[in-house]
């Protein structure tokens, strides 16, 4: 496949230019014209561009890129070796970060609910990047859904608030969320799920009597570069492979 059509057609799927995003989302980086592999990753980090080079992938596909809003843009240290990886080699590096959290259905919400067999009833938030629903078990406490959590990420969560509260809706945000903890609130949560946490989280969550999840940024967002890795194989006939990097948080 051309890249310029695999391009388009991630473009497509993802619906990249409807969002407001911190980095470009699309093609960052161009490699060879011609795309057979692609690995798919959560981070394009120097690992995961070493095995796309010794793997001999045409493509990397991923969440989280380069090219973040207020970094520095000079290409020096870790960015120029980076990106030396790719650009020696030739090859292409795809990112899509709040797009690949939206999409209805390859999106890492979408697949965080999916895992959890939580039951999507709506959306909140900024671009309707969170997500509402019910758990798997009608008014089964936060305390259960936190140890279903640990089970199924193989990652102890954080808990925060009253682990005992029945949820009758779940809400959700994969990454770095916490800053949506007030609109899930609003929005009728009896528990919200994210994978990061700050400080002024906690009191949040004690003021308001609402627990409070952080199940792992890295984590909670696996899924979503999976499920492309899937497309890419079923949909357009491209050996597609997804790769799980080490990552604790």
């Amino acid at each position: 496949m051309q890249l310029g059509e695999l391009t388009a057609r991630l473009d497509a799927l993802l619906d990249a230019t409807r969002f407001k995003d911190y980095c470009p989302n699309g093609l960052q980086v161009e490699g060879r014209a011609e795309v057979a592999r692609v690995l798919c990753g959560v981070t394009a980090s120097q690992a995961l561009v070493d095995l796309a080079v010794s793997g001999d992938y045409d493509a990397v596909f991923v969440h989280h890129g380069y090219f973040w809003k207020g970094e520095d843009g000079r290409v020096t240290g870790i960015r120029r070796q980076r990106l030396k990886g790719l650009l020696a080699n030739d090859i292409s590096l795809l990112a899509y970060h709040l797009p690949l959290d939206a999409h209805p259905e390859h999106g890492n919400n979408a697949q965080l609910g999916k895992l959890m067999d939580w039951v999507p009833e709506g959306r909140f938030a900024d671009q309707d990047l969170g997500w509402l629903g019910r758990p798997a078990r009608p008014a089964e406490p936060a305390g259960q859904i936190a140890r279903a959590l640990a089970e199924r990420l193989q990652r102890e969560p954080l808990l925060v608030g009253d682990a005992s509260r029945p949820v009758r809706r779940v809400a959700w945000c994969t990454g770095g969320a916490q800053g949506y903890f007030e609109q899930a609130i609003a929005a009728g949560a009896d528990v919200f799920v994210s994978g990061e946490i700050s400080e002024q989280t906690v009191h949040l969550a004690r003021e308001t009597g609402i627990p409070y999840i952080a199940a792992g940024h890295h984590a909670t967002e696996r899924y979503g570069a999976k499920s492309i890795a899937a497309w890419l194989a079923g949909e357009l006939g491209l050996a597609a492979d997804f790769v799980d990097l080490p990552n604790p948080v």
